[in-house]
């Protein structure tokens, strides 16, 4: 006959805890997967690089990253099979089964690893990066060229249906529309899409060009709307600060240039 169960609730209560406790873990193995595996993307919404810019090489982020991510299931599924095993023998009054525990030391140092290695390549993409960013809530702005970046909720095409709309409102002349991704293809080259609005109004610009006539080499106002590799919109801008500077204009001029702001943040939402 078989003998009469000598656990008690505490043991499978703890039991489970130890299972749940795995699934956590193979749950936080496949969610650090995905980062890993999506290092570049990473790296850039932290602000270590600009949008826009080359993502440094991944090198094994991606197979690292996947190779996480079926750990993970494999955690997942190991903790299943020993739960079940452990109630079983549990239910059935043998000794408790003890996990060994290699499996923990092994992903402890996996993870420690794998930790290390991200902490020295976040380093080296920080000092191979050509140009530091100054960021503001979600507006990036490259500090030694004065060009401002905002992001855009939709893709290029509706944005630039979406501004095209904003200056017939305002009554602003938008004097082109440059399609640079379009006339790239018509020459038989690829290039994302990128296009390019030239834009303003005589009665604002011309004040301007008379106090600084350098400026013209600025007007009309541009605003560039451009997609990145990871298929995210950017509208991208030259700083009105950074106008000023530039050409020497008084501070109650600017006030025509800081419209460019408006239009870009309202387009981007």
């Amino acid at each position: 006959m078989p003998s009469e169960p000598t656990h008690n609730a505490t043991d499978f209560l703890a039991a489970e805890r130890t299972f749940l406790a795995w699934i956590r873990t193979g749950l936080a193995l496949m969610g650090f997967g995905f980062v890993v595996a999506r290092f570049g993307l990473f790296i850039q919404e932290l602000g270590l690089i600009p949008p826009g810019a080359h993502l440094p090489p991944t090198g094994l982020s991606l197979p690292l990253g996947m190779a996480l991510i079926a750990l993970g299931v494999l955690v997942t599924v190991f903790s299943g099979w020993a739960y079940v095993h452990v109630t079983r023998q549990l239910k059935q009054g043998a000794p408790v089964y003890q996990l060994s525990a290699s499996l923990g030391v092994v992903l402890a140092g996996l993870l420690a690893i794998l930790g290390t290695a991200m902490v020295v390549g976040l380093i080296s993409v920080t000092k191979q990066s050509p140009r530091s960013t100054v960021s503001a809530g979600e507006t990036t702005m490259t500090a030694d060229n004065g060009i401002v970046t905002v992001p855009s909720h939709q893709s290029v095409d509706k944005t630039v249906d979406t501004l095209q709309s904003m200056l017939r409102d305002k009554g602003i002349k938008l004097f082109a529309l440059v399609d640079h991704s379009g006339e790239a293809k018509a020459a038989g080259l690829q290039m994302r899409p990128t296009k390019l609005l030239i834009f303003g109004s005589p009665k604002a610009g011309t004040p301007l060009m008379l106090a600084s006539p350098s400026i013209a080499i600025d007007l009309p106002l541009k605003l560039l709307v451009w997609e990145d590799s990871s298929g995210k919109a950017w509208i991208s801008y030259n700083s009105p600060a950074y106008l000023q500077a530039r050409h020497g204009l008084p501070q109650d001029l600017v006030q025509p240039l800081a419209g460019v702001a408006a239009l870009a943040n309202k387009a981007g939402e």
